[in-house]
């Protein structure tokens, strides 16, 4: 397959997986009922999760700062702020595209060069992939007894320890194997966790990682928190157990990155996670759409102000040599 092909799939896949995503939603939910969900809402719920949420995208700006500051580079905050959303609002046209915009603008507005720049957005991904991870490993032990209990019931015992013997059995396998092959492939794999072994370590050779690291764990409890409060504006879904709110949040979490800023895949990855818990389908699906649209909303308009905002600013205040 040669690269423009490559970059055709790449580019309108998600969106078409979308579209394909968004038909099936609302062939599950009808727009009347839908709007009528949003009519109904408790707004007050959900302006709390916005600002939750706008409370982790400014951290995330500020700890941006941590990596960039052992470089030698120390971008005014509010360009790193304006960056960050404005990439936000990029990923919405071309996924993943937000990470090279942020990286270019502040090689534009600040002239920390582009693969500096870009490399310290990698090393954050890094630290979130880390924390994701952890938020999943903690669910999983808080929520065993749950997950074994829903397989059994649905498949034979016997056929789950297997099952879950031969997943334990394959990841050995496939460690060693990735661990001693010489093959292209297991060296480009072998390379790419060793890099992020590298990243997650240098982490903690900064000279500011304790603050790194609080601005990391705060930006993720104030996605699940975020998550949290916006159930409650929608009534008809009372009560949600904390741990249905863990693995929806996990769900929807993956899904932002199979379309195009989670259109249309993030409500049905909250309403597949929230069966699972027995909670109504109709209110689970509206509070997909509900939870999707508040956060989309705000990072278009505060995306789309930082884009028209970035040249005006630092025009009025120009770099110091």
């Amino acid at each position: 397959m040669n690269r423009q092909a490559k970059r055709f799939i790449a580019l309108f896949l998600p969106l078409l997986l979308g579209v394909a995503l968004v038909w099936y939603s609302l062939s599950k939910i009808s727009v009347a009922t839908l709007l009528n969900y949003f009519k109904h809402a408790d707004y007050t719920w959900v302006g709390i999760g916005l600002f939750l949420g706008l409370l982790s995208h400014l951290s995330r700006a500020y700890r941006w700062k941590f990596l960039l500051e052992p470089l030698g580079y120390k971008p005014r905050l509010l360009n790193s702020v304006m960056a960050v959303f404005s990439g936000y609002l990029v990923n919405y046209t071309i996924p993943r595209a937000g990470e090279v915009t942020r990286a270019s603008l502040l090689a534009n507005y600040e002239k920390v060069p582009f693969e500096k720049s870009f490399g310290t957005i990698v090393s954050e991904r890094v630290a979130d992939m880390v924390v994701l991870l952890l938020i999943i490993a903690v669910t999983l032990l808080l929520e065993f007894d749950f997950i074994y209990t829903l397989l059994v019931s649905k498949y034979n015992p016997l056929k789950v320890v297997l099952g879950l013997a031969f997943v334990l059995g394959l990841i050995i396998v496939l460690v060693v194997y990735f661990k001693t092959s010489t093959s292209k492939i297991a060296m480009k794999i072998r390379g790419f966790v060793s890099g992020l072994v590298e990243g997650v370590l240098s982490i903690f050779k900064m000279k500011r990682k304790w603050a790194f690291i609080f601005h990391t764990l705060f930006i993720w409890g104030m996605y699940v928190l975020m998550f949290y409060v916006t159930t409650f504006s929608v009534e008809a879904l009372q009560p949600v157990p904390f741990s249905a709110i863990l693995v929806a949040f996990i769900a929807a979490s993956f899904s932002i990155a199979a379309t195009n800023g989670g259109v249309g895949s993030y409500p049905e990855a909250v309403v597949i996670a929230f069966l699972l818990f027995s909670l109504p389908e109709e209110p689970s699906r509206a509070f997909g759409w509900i939870m999707w649209a508040s956060q989309t909303l705000m990072l278009v308009l505060l995306g789309g102000i930082s884009m028209v905002m970035l040249p005006f600013y630092n025009k009025r205040k120009p770099i110091k040599s």
